[in-house]
């Protein structure tokens, strides 16, 4: 039997080799590129000629800083980030191959950090095209935040690994019936985390409940620099804190998924 089976600890070269298998999937598949592109571009070229038209009419400061554009490129961020996440792992369930990876000497932590490599990657491919085409349409230049894009980018991608954990361990117990999921529960974030409004237009009851979201904090500090020309780091710090612990508590929600998975004997049954 090979000794990789008995290598302790986490191997970087396990993660590689899964990461090169999902690059091997899209660079043969051209619709499989074309779709991360094509979303976020049809959005934001949708707003973006509606805030010129709503801002040539209301003469709106908020709108006039590029508050819409930015709300929708951060937005795809968040989305995008998280789908990455959950389509990586779906892949392994539509070609019936977890159960091979999981009876492999790969670890767990491995396989999610690749996932989370491949998050990125697709995430990049998607979301670079758009913010050039953003520059080209509307003058908005996302990559003009410098430090704050950073902070931003850092927090939105922690709570997309989050949720695109807790699905792919649903998916992983429940079968391909959840798969839906990779696809809407992002969308319950939408009107709760303020991306295109602030804070303060929610209830004071549904406040609390927006406050205790991660991208609600980066919303309002996108907001904060683009119409006040301020950048507030104790947002990005207290959106961070809430992020690593909804991460810890995600990844053990997973790991919990992939043990009852294997108790009911449900790894090698992919259906619905």
């Amino acid at each position: 039997m090979s000794r990789a089976v008995f290598r302790p600890g986490f191997s970087p070269h396990r993660v590689a080799a899964l990461c090169t298998r999902y690059l091997y999937l899209l660079r043969s598949s051209w619709p499989r590129l074309l779709e991360l592109v094509y979303w976020p571009a049809v959005q934001m070229i949708t707003w973006g000629f509606l805030q010129l038209y709503v801002g040539q009419t209301a003469n709106s400061a908020a709108l006039a800083a590029g508050t819409f554009i930015g709300a929708v490129l951060l937005w795809d961020i968040l989305f995008r980030g998280q789908l990455g996440f959950s389509v990586s792992f779906l892949e392994e369930m539509w070609a019936r191959n977890l159960g091979n990876l999981l009876m492999s000497p790969l670890k767990p932590a491995e396989f999610v950090a690749a996932l989370m490599v491949m998050s990125i990657v697709r995430l990049a491919i998607g979301i670079v095209p758009v913010t050039v085409l953003a520059i080209a349409f509307f003058g908005f230049n996302l990559w003009s935040l410098g430090l704050a894009l950073a902070a931003f980018f850092v927090n939105l991608i922690l709570t997309s690994w989050s949720v695109g954990l807790v699905v792919s361990g649903l998916v992983l117990r429940h079968g391909l019936g959840a798969e839906t999921l990779a696809w809407t529960i992002m969308f319950i974030m939408l009107p709760l985390t303020c991306v295109y409004y602030p804070v303060a237009v929610l209830p004071g009851w549904l406040q609390a409940v927006a406050w205790a979201l991660p991208p609600t904090y980066v919303f309002e500090g996108m907001r904060a620099i683009l119409i006040e020309h301020s950048f507030r780091p104790e947002l990005m710090a207290q959106a961070l804190v809430l992020n690593l612990a909804y991460f810890v508590a995600a990844a053990a929600t997973f790991l919990w998924l992939m043990r009852k998975a294997r108790e009911a004997g449900s790894l090698l049954q992919t259906g619905e």
